[in-house]
């Protein structure tokens, strides 16, 4: 053990509150030995971190952060360096905001198209998964600041997500689902794994011993801290036995009680609890580097993201030479998403940006001669839907091109819920299809985080 001399001073109930987390996002310390407190915050494309408590609960109103392409978008790009210099843009920040753990990136395949968190994993192909995962990781701790691979394991839908039984056998875990946490653990080492909800095989992930200890420790030669997804804790000694070390968030104290509790009737070996302290202390130790004074140049990392972003859009087809628009076109730019854009999806990755750049704005201060329609509401029952498509249609019949930005919204994509249908909004259709009608020089700009049914797809140049 690296850190036995340290734990030879705790005390039973020391080592047992080190694996419970002190609140939502801190590590519990132990003071008396040294051990210092540290922090994990979400979320893979953007720190995710609450202001000051006082002042108020929400998490979207927390601290501004960059806001960088999602998993979805950066692994359309299959670059490695290009996700790397994102890794260490995020860690700069984190570094600023004395983020120890930074708790991604989504590393779970995309075995449906369906599932509403889609948007934060990489792809349904573990080789490019497992690669744009490991260069992410790779590039936050290159910058001192952990990371937390997630949710291991086969954690593939959003339905029931705290309680499905994922059944799958050991060829295809291996093969497919547990490949991308294999190339990412060997080529990159992440700080933590984050375990899923979910159960596997019949067991809970967070005290599956063949998960945790068999595959991901001995096969996979993982080093770091199992963490759970918050909330995730199912039965904390069978976790703590299985290579589960730190519970999160905090228990108040049950998880502490129930361990120290079985050290004591003989159900848990004290070798087990100093084996997981040793680990934790060790991250700690690691994670001091934090709380220095540190700054970044905010322009210049959301040029950053911007850059990324431009790197990540994927050209779906360009008839008739369709694009680029001529710089002098009349543009009719049609859709609420052209003003007010999905940039992340809803859930813990959502972030506060610093800076959010929209095509209408963009366009204005380029000085082009577009018009704009809204066409759709992003929230509710559209009421006047008629009145605005007919807008979008009548600007677009006077305009040489017409951009229509539609997409997913977040009703249709979200974590904690699946979608029932790959279909955009009924709105966003009958948009297209009327703009088509009256100006046939139509470019759809799509947003989504994950597949969708494209009706009009053969008609739109």
């Amino acid at each position: 053990m690296k850190h036995a001399d340290i734990i030879k001073q705790m005390t039973l109930e020391e080592k047992a509150s080190l694996c419970d987390g002190l609140d939502y996002w801190h590590s519990q310390p132990v003071e008396r030995v040294g051990i210092k407190s540290f922090s994990l915050n979400d979320g893979p494309h953007g720190i995710r971190k609450k202001g000051n408590p006082e002042e108020n609960t929400d998490l979207l109103k927390g601290v501004p952060a960059i806001c960088f392409p999602t998993a979805s978008a950066t692994a359309c790009s299959w670059d490695t360096d290009l996700i790397y210099k994102m890794g260490e843009a995020l860690g700069e920040e984190c570094l600023k905001e004395q983020v120890s753990v930074l708790l991604g990136p989504g590393t779970n395949i995309k075995r449906s198209p369906l599932c509403g968190r889609n948007f934060e994993y990489f792809s349904e192909d573990g080789v490019l998964a497992g690669e744009m995962s490991a260069a992410f990781v790779n590039g936050v701790q290159s910058k001192g600041i952990g990371t937390s691979l997630k949710h291991y394991a086969a954690n593939n839908q959003e339905t029931r997500r705290m309680t499905v039984n994922a059944v799958v056998d050991e060829r295809t875990l291996r093969e497919t689902y547990l490949l991308p946490f294999e190339i990412a653990v060997k080529k990159a080492q992440p700080w933590t794994v984050m375990n899923s909800y979910n159960r596997v095989n019949g067991t809970y992930a967070a005290e599956n011993k063949w998960l945790l200890t068999d595959v991901l420790r001995k096969d996979f030669g993982f080093k770091g801290v199992v963490v759970t997804d918050w909330g995730a804790e199912n039965e904390r000694v069978p976790g703590l036995i299985a290579g589960q070390e730190l519970e999160m968030p905090t228990s108040s104290g049950i998880g502490t009680k129930l361990i120290i509790e079985a050290v004591q009737n003989g159900t848990l070996d004290e070798a087990i609890l100093d084996a997981a302290c040793d680990k934790l202390i060790d991250m700690a130790k690691k994670a001091e580097s934090v709380l220095g004074n540190y700054t970044y140049d905010s322009d210049a990392h959301h040029n950053l993201a911007r850059q990324i972003a431009g790197q990540c859009m994927v050209l779906m087809k360009n008839d008739n030479n369709a694009l680029p628009v001529k710089k002098d076109a009349k543009i009719a730019l049609i859709g609420e998403m052209a003003r007010t854009p999905r940039y992340q999806g809803a859930g813990s990755s959502l972030i506060n940006p610093i800076k959010l750049d929209s095509a209408y704005d963009t366009l204005k201060e380029m000085g082009a001669d577009f018009t704009f329609a809204a066409g759709y509401t992003l929230k509710g029952k559209n009421k006047k839907a008629n009145e605005m498509v007919a807008e979008a249609v009548n600007n677009a019949k006077n305009a040489d091109v017409a951009l229509v930005f539609v997409g997913l919204t977040d009703d249709y994509e979200t974590e904690g819920n699946d979608r029932s249908h790959i279909n955009l909004p009924p709105i966003h259709n009958t948009l297209v299809e009327e703009v088509l009608k009256v100006n046939p020089n139509t470019i759809v700009v799509l947003s989504g985080g994950a597949s969708v049914a494209m009706p009009w797809a053969n008609k739109v140049p």
